[in-house]
């Protein structure tokens, strides 16, 4: 099975507009590697309880998010030192929040760009 891989650039793009399409909000609060930077993705439910997510590789060839479970969920200043933090040892990361209205949005947002 083939799949076509999109740059990093492209991936983030495109969810900054399913998420703005949907009545969210996207902000890129790091810009990486256009062509294959890792993308940590800080996803919130109306502003609160941000949780990172990370792609991973799947058995299949394919990609899915996976929350990072870190005993920091929830806490803003924790997440944000986590991400500098991780730019510190992969300078080509990009970090994207998005900001939904309910968890079922984000994980929509989550499984259609996978």
């Amino acid at each position: 099975m083939s799949f076509v891989r999109f740059t990093s650039e492209f991936r983030v793009s495109a969810l900054q507009k399913l998420t703005e399409a949907q009545g969210g909000f996207a902000t890129v609060l790091r810009k990486g590697d256009q062509l294959s930077g890792a993308i940590l993705l800080v996803g919130q439910i109306k502003g609160s309880d941000p949780v990172i997510y990370e792609r991973f590789p799947e058995l299949d060839g394919s990609f899915s998010w996976h929350p990072i479970i870190l005993g920091v969920e929830g806490n803003d200043t924790e997440i944000t030192k986590y991400w500098k933090s991780r730019t510190k040892s992969d300078p080509d990361l990009w970090v994207l929040e998005l900001d939904v209205a309910s968890k079922e949005r984000l994980n929509g947002l989550l499984v259609a760009e996978s």
